[in-house]
Order: C-alpha cells, then structure tokens, then sequence
C-alpha cells in the first residue's frame, strides 16, 4: 500500500540538527518546571500565607514574561538568539536556586517573578531560532519537535517533584536549576553559531527580506495567529489548568487523584498527535490546521461543561488535545512564514498573546464559575476558540510568496 503523499519522507524532508537540539533543550527546561510546579503553592504556603498572595506567586511569573517579552525582540535582533536564550535559561536558573534558598514571602515573590524575565528571553529566542533554522516547507513539524520536548519534560516532572519533595520542600527548585544550567550548556555547545555552516542548504528564511513590524500586523495570517495564540493559553494554559481539578472534586465528585490521572492521559495524546499535526500543518496547509483545531477545540471546551463522568471527561480532553496539537504548531508556523529572518519583535508579540491568555483567563474564569457555575466558565474558551476559527477562515487561502532580494520592490518599503 502505497503511503500518502503527506507522509512520505526524504533525505530533503529531514530537519536541521538545531531542531532536535531545541527539542532537547526543551525537555530540560520543563522537566524542571514540572518539578517546581506542584510543590510551588505548598512552598509559599509555608511562609504562612494565604491563598491571595500564594496566586500572587504564581501569576508573578506569568506577568514578568508579558512585561518582559517585547524587550526580548530587540535583544535578539542585537546579540542573536543563541546568547539571549542561554542568558534566558541563566536567569531562571539563578531564580530557582535563589527561591531555594529564600526566608520569606517578600523574597519568594521577587525571585519568582525575575524568573519570568529569563523564561520570556528563552521563550521567544527559542522560537525565533527555530523559524530561522527551518524553511516554512518544515516549520510544522519543527514546532512540534520542539513541543514534544516540553509535553515529555511536563509529564516526567511531577514524578521526580513528589520524590524531591519528599526529601525537602526546597529540593525541587535546586533541581530545576540543575537542569536549566545543563540546557544552557547544551544550547552554547551544539547549537549552530550564526553564520556557521549547518550542512545543508541555506533555509528560504536566511534570505528573505525582512518586514516592518506595521505591515506584519496589517497581515491577516498574523492577525489569526495572535487570536489562536491568545484562545490556545486562554484556555490551555488558562482554564484547563486552573478549573479541571475543581471540576473534577466538585462537580464530579472523585478523588483528586483523577484529575492528575485525565490530564495525562490528554498530554499523552497530544505528545503522540504532533508529529502527525506537524506533517498536517506543512502538508495540508495552516489555514485548515488553524480553522480544524479552533473548531474541536471550541467543541471540546464546550462539551466538557455537560461531562457526566470521569471516563466522558478523558475522552473529551483527549479531543481538545488533538486540538492544541494543531493550534500549538500551525500559529507559530504561520509567523515564521511571515515575519523573515529578524523575527524577534513577531515572535514576542506573539508570545505576549498567549501569556496574556493565560492571565486574564483564570481570573474571568474564576468570576464566572463562583458566579454562574464552574461549567459555564468554560464557555468563554468556546467563544474565543470560535472567534478563532472566523479569524483563521478570513486567512488567504494560498501563502503569498516570501519577498527576498530578487523580488522586492524597488521602492523603500517603510
């Protein structure tokens, strides 16, 4: 049986090495994050404090990398991606090790929130070398290289969290930096330095001209993007998280045990769904990728407020991971496709959606479920998966070509 023509593989369908080293640097980062993570709100609350300020904690971090992220495009433009996301990585490193070692709330939220400064440099530089590394044939599936990274480091963790925990609360956050120190090491030994040969030809990226950031978000493909990016931490990042062991506990009525049990099981088929999503998204094309995953993704949010059981609600969160599959990698392919090789200020913009989702989305959220009813709050990811899918539709339906030295007009483009 001959396979399609969308699965099919050649030497010239290979990624670059950069790929798979970003991908690995990307596991380190989340491994740790995974650890520190479940252990974070008990280790603020040790401090004597209440819940407020434990959210404080955490949301610290988030609004750091939000204030942070448009500063990191202009870094990157200056001193390169390689510097700043080994820079990046420094900072969290030296904020974990630092929260280790903090004696009190004053100082937990300090050192908490400076890691989101490094978290935004790693994140947007991270992002801005993989478009560059890649021509937009491969930008699919190299985004969900470099999100399988991240989903097994997410996964694996929690696990190594619960045992460091047991050892001291403080554990974890020493740990982390360990494994932040060995990602930068590895992103300055095998990265490829700029200019530097990767032994392969030079990705359509490397020349193409460069476009006025106005014009990039004049584009209708960026515009879609920033709305996926913003629905996907929204909901992803924002209600799923914070809602889904509420729901569980009070609406469902289990153990908590269950909530930890769905949420694998979902990020198992997400990590499984990337490649394929990859290959859909460079294949099929962004527009279907964006608009298909809007849709079950909306559907998905939507059917998890009539859920009778667990069983129903691991079904359904496994559907919506299908969807985060598409909606994680075809917006970011969409922005490479866009922006050029100096892609720092794009790219942090777009960064900035999806924070700025997954801020304002447990607190809207929150609103609602302690006023109307917890199921009803996921409705608001419905409506903005569905605005979504209408900004997707009105994407063109052919990628215009990308402008390069032979093909700009004669004429200043300002």
């Amino acid at each position: 049986m001959t396979r399609p023509t969308f699965l099919r593989r050649s030497g010239v369908d290979r990624l670059p090495a950069d790929v798979y080293v970003l991908g690995v640097i990307s596991f380190f980062v989340a491994v740790g994050f995974g650890v520190v993570i479940p252990v974070l709100p008990v280790f603020t609350r040790s401090f004597g404090v209440g819940q407020l300020e434990t959210g404080l904690v955490i949301s610290a971090f988030a609004v750091m990398r939000l204030v942070t992220s448009p500063f990191t495009g202009r870094l990157i433009d200056r001193a390169g991606e390689r510097v700043i996301l080994a820079i990046g990585i420094l900072i969290v490193a030296a904020s974990s090790a630092a929260i280790g070692l903090a004696g009190s709330y004053g100082q937990l939220l300090v050192f908490r929130a400076a890691g989101g400064i490094g978290s935004a440099m790693f994140t947007v530089s991270a992002m801005t070398l993989l478009i560059r590394s890649v021509p937009d044939s491969h930008r699919g599936r190299a985004t969900g290289t470099f999100q399988t990274g991240f989903l097994i480091g997410n996964m694996t963790g929690p696990a190594v969290g619960g045992l460091l925990a047991a050892v001291s609360i403080r554990a974890p956050f020493f740990f982390y930096a360990g494994t932040l120190v060995a990602a930068a090491v590895v992103g300055m030994v095998m990265l490829h330095r700029p200019g530097a040969s990767t032994g392969g030809t030079r990705p359509v990226a490397e020349v193409a001209l460069s476009r006025p950031f106005r014009r990039i978000l004049a584009d209708s493909r960026y515009q879609a993007a920033l709305v996926c990016n913003f629905a996907n931490g929204w909901s992803s990042l924002g209600i799923r998280s914070s809602l889904t062991p509420v729901l569980v506990v009070e609406v469902l009525h289990r153990d908590p045990v269950w909530t930890g049990l769905t949420i694998a099981i979902a990020s198992v088929v997400q990590t499984i769904a990337l490649r394929p999503a990859g290959l859909f998204v460079d294949r099929i094309g962004r527009r279907p990728a964006m608009i298909t995953g809007s849709l079950i993704g909306g559907l998905s949010m939507l059917a998890v407020a009539f859920v009778p059981d667990v069983g129903s609600l691991i079904g359904v969160l496994c559907a919506y991971a299908l969807a985060v599959s598409l909606m994680g990698t075809a917006p970011a392919a969409t922005v490479g496709d866009i922006a050029g090789p100096r892609s720092g200020t794009p790219v942090a913009v777009f960064s900035m959606a999806s924070d700025a989702g997954q801020i304002f989305g447990p607190i809207v959220a929150g609103v609602i479920a302690d006023r109307v009813g917890i199921p009803f709050a996921y409705v608001t990811a419905t409506l903005l998966m569905g605005l979504a899918a209408l900004a997707s539709a009105r994407m063109p339906r052919r990628t215009p070509p990308v402008p390069t030295k032979e093909t700009a007009p004669m004429t200043p483009d300002a």
